[in-house]
């Protein structure tokens, strides 16, 4: 394929629930955390209400839910712990979106990662996994002022690409990071990482859906697709 189609297009990845299957070790280090201060019975489908959140946020949504004093700070410090524990030696990598990876670095497109979680977290996975080695731009909702759905992470991720936001394209798993990728500019490629959300608005105004989630994405057909609007 000509790098003639693919010179001015810039490709942006949520991480967690996108390009790696994290979402068990964040339910788990939560799950943790939530017990150690008095809230046992943290389930899976609550877990899932708060998917495309910032860690941060999550963890004030919670604290205000279950009543607990220590401050926000103090769990999200205690969560990432047992987190990057989990994501050292157990993140699994969607085997299409390795492929999708690997497919534009050899194509020259310049590419990042936009995502909620810490930069500490970002980190150990893309090591953990092999993917930091062709990810190496990336932002975490930390590091500016306001995470998913607001474009925040995803126009800094534009800035430090030098891409103008028109020609980036967002591949996430959660509602919020869809419609954060269209108050960025950016076209969606949406791939619902839970079902039950899969009609979610923001995933129908997606440029391209893969309603059945990542048992019907391909890495080829994103790649055409990308390569099929670039030059439309």
């Amino acid at each position: 394929m000509s790098n003639r189609h693919t010179s001015a297009l810039s490709v942006v990845f949520d991480l967690d629930g996108t390009l790696v299957d994290s979402e068990p070790n964040y339910y788990e280090a939560a799950r943790r955390v939530l017990a150690r201060h008095g809230a046992p019975g943290f389930t899976w489908e609550h877990h899932t209400r708060y998917i495309g959140i910032s860690t941060r946020e999550t963890l004030a949504a919670l604290r205000a839910e279950y009543g607990i004093e220590d401050p926000v700070d103090e769990l999200l410090a205690a969560q990432d712990a047992v987190y990057l524990e989990l994501a050292r030696t157990s993140t699994e990598v969607f085997p299409e979106m390795r492929k999708l990876v690997d497919l534009l670095h050899g194509e020259g497109v310049a590419m990042a990662v936009a995502s909620g979680s810490s930069r500490a977290a970002i980190a150990a996975v893309l090591a953990g996994t092999g993917l930091g080695a062709h990810l190496t731009v990336r932002v975490s909702a930390d590091e500016v002022a306001h995470g998913k759905p607001e474009p925040d992470v995803f126009l800094e991720a534009a800035r430090r690409l030098g891409a103008a936001p028109a020609d980036c394209v967002v591949l996430e798993d959660a509602a919020p990071g869809a419609v954060a990728a269209h108050a960025a500019g950016m076209r969606c490629i949406a791939i619902p990482s839970v079902a039950s959300t899969a009609g979610e608005p923001a995933f129908a105004a997606a440029e391209l859906l893969f309603l059945g989630g990542q048992s019907e994405f391909t890495a080829q057909a994103a790649y055409d697709w990308m390569v099929g609007a670039r030059a439309s």
